[in-house]
């Protein structure tokens, strides 16, 4: 018996279901989602910069006007977020994506072609339709479809590709318009992220094909409960859950001192270390942010994601003590290499946390919930970050209660990591 049950698990792992392998079509859906965020990110977070600037010089609207768009687009994909386990359900992963992408398409078509303010605001509002059909919480589903043992690397190389968009799109957009103007440059650029994404989406995103019974895996049934994605925890059960809030909470907070820190960075770093310092310390920021989700994602399925959540919080609210303490342009840019390291992680944690906790049924309730309530709270950094700057006169007070935020989000996040942990593979609570 003991023989065959050997032999049975070597043909497993020799079966074209076999995660571990490079022939494993699952690999094909983490390019596919990587590529998804990294058009998502490009367009709909790191080219808004490019947006503001050009439709200010162009029509000379005030920037509170056109970046109040860009807030309201943030608001409403983080409502719209607690509905993703319906839209899954409704129109399935493959759909959603192609809605997203048609969304987030029309959104850059109609910024090409605004001319009143009206149609500015109605393009970010379709931007933030594009967050729902291609944001994290349908790449995290899509890639629990097809992955169980490697799913902490799957989603951090896939996420990945959030982090690439402003390394790629961003400067792609800023290239275009130089070359060929606003409007000409936003319709290229469109049509390049149409042609790559349309043939992958439809060729690559979508469930596993089933399998023969006997090479079935312990992860099967797992991934059909995720596919049906039932609504097994209603959300007002879900919002009495404790372990739900220490998940939240601490990643809320979390993203409220990362965002507010990033954004106000340059301004911040500035009068300590100069200009030309102060922006090679966002590039290695960046650079930083992409090494440590690939790093990251080599081990973490070998590790508890609610400790190494503590520790990456720990180490950016030090990261963000030497700021405060000293002058030094090394010791700056060390402090924002180390910050970086962990910027991108906290989008790939959450949902490694909550397969671990709840049911496979429930984790698009949970993770939609989860996201709307961390990315709404992390909208308001840069705003709170201006108003203590504002209330103290200085970055002083501001990096002191980003350092407060980290520790609280730390502390939170370990107290149901304290009790007993579930294995990976079961999903359950």
């Amino acid at each position: 018996m003991a023989a065959g049950r050997s032999a049975r698990l070597t043909a497993q792992d020799k079966s074209p279901s076999d995660e571990t392998s490079l022939h494993y079509a699952g690999w094909r859906v983490v390019l596919a989602c990587f590529l998804i965020a990294l058009f998502l990110f490009g367009f709909g977070l790191y080219g808004q910069g490019v947006y503001i600037a050009e439709l200010q010089r162009l029509y000379g609207w005030p920037t509170a006007l056109i970046s109040g768009a860009s807030t309201l687009s943030f608001l409403l994909s983080n409502i719209f977020a607690t509905f993703t386990n319906e839209l899954v359900v409704r129109f399935g992963a493959k759909r959603l994506v192609l809605l997203g992408i048609a969304a987030l398409a029309a959104a850059t078509t109609l910024l090409a072609l605004a001319s009143a303010p009206w149609q500015v605001y109605l393009a970010f509002i379709l931007m933030s339709l594009g967050w729902i059909g291609m944001g994290t919480v349908v790449i995290a589903t899509i890639l629990s479809l097809w992955f169980v043992r490697r799913r902490g690397l799957a989603i951090s190389l896939a996420f990945t590709g959030a982090s690439s968009g402003g390394v790629v799109v961003t400067p792609l957009l800023v290239f275009l318009v130089e070359r060929l103007g606003f409007p000409a440059a936003m319709l290229t650029a469109t049509a390049i992220m149409v042609a790559v994404l349309l043939p992958v989406a439809l060729a690559w995103i979508g469930a596993p094909p089933s399998v023969d019974p006997a090479e079935r895996h312990m992860d099967v049934s797992l991934r059909a409960r995720i596919s049906s994605a039932p609504n097994d925890m209603p959300r007002a059960k879900l919002m009495r859950n404790l372990a739900f809030w220490t998940i939240s909470i601490p990643f809320a907070l979390a993203l409220l001192a990362q965002i507010g820190f990033i954004v106000h960075e340059i301004a911040l770093l500035e009068p300590k270390i100069g200009r030309a310092s102060a922006g090679l310390a966002v590039s290695v920021l960046a650079f930083m942010a992409i090494a440590g989700r690939l790093g990251l994602g080599m081990v973490v399925d070998r590790l508890n994601p609610r400790l190494v959540t503590a520790a990456s919080l720990v180490s950016q609210a030090a990261a963000l003590l030497t700021i405060l303490q000293t002058d030094s342009v090394p010791m700056v840019l060390a402090a924002c290499a180390v910050f970086g390291f962990s910027v991108g992680n906290l989008i790939t944690l959450p949902p490694l946390i909550i397969h671990r906790e709840f049911s496979a049924a429930s984790f698009v309730i949970v993770m939609g919930l989860a996201n709307a309530i961390s990315g709404t709270v992390g909208a308001l950094g840069p705003g709170l970050v201006g108003l203590v700057h504002a209330w103290s006169g200085n970055y002083d007070a501001v990096l002191a209660l980003c350092i407060a935020l980290e520790l609280i989000a730390a502390v939170i996040v370990m107290q149901r990591g304290l009790l007993r942990w579930p294995a990976a593979v079961e999903g359950q609570p």
